[in-house]
């Protein structure tokens, strides 16, 4: 699974497979937390992470969102600059 970007502690993964299901979506992970955050909507679909951090994940997928769809139909790796 491709590493996006990072900050703050904060490793954001997506799955480049074909196999993988929807609604488009990243892996957040910080520390031993992990969580499976839509990229629409924001939400938790599986997992947790401590509050600052899934505000941080949720900040930087608002301002990436454009770029985190297009990766996501098209599959096309691209590293996104990180939360400053």
């Amino acid at each position: 699974m491709p590493v996006i970007s990072r900050f703050y502690g904060i490793v954001i993964r997506m799955y480049f497979q074909q196999a993988e299901h929807n609604p488009p979506h990243i892996h957040a992970i910080y520390g031993e937390d992990m969580a499976v955050v839509e990229i629409n909507s924001g939400s938790v679909l599986e997992g947790q992470l401590p509050q600052k951090a899934l505000a941080m994940v949720r900040e930087w997928t608002e301002l990436h969102k454009t770029d985190l769809l297009h990766m996501w139909e098209s599959q096309d790796f691209e590293p996104i600059p990180p939360l400053e």
